[in-house]
């Protein structure tokens, strides 16, 4: 999969998301990606900063 594409971070990459969810979260990658490849930790901190949006999501709302 490459490297985690957040800016300065050089981890492998575990993980993807979208764009557009991961600019929602604050993290800062490079510009004109579709999906961001994310190692372990960023992965984490992308699950912490939508944890909320996910579970209103679930209920329906």
């Amino acid at each position: 999969m490459g490297n985690c594409e957040i800016l300065s971070c050089t981890k492998p990459a575990e993980r993807s998301v979208s764009a557009e969810s991961a600019k929602g979260a604050g993290l800062e990658y490079a510009e004109g990606l579709k999906r961001v490849h994310l190692c372990k930790e960023h992965y984490r901190q992308f699950k912490k900063q939508t944890k909320k949006d996910r579970v209103l999501e679930s209920l329906g709302r």
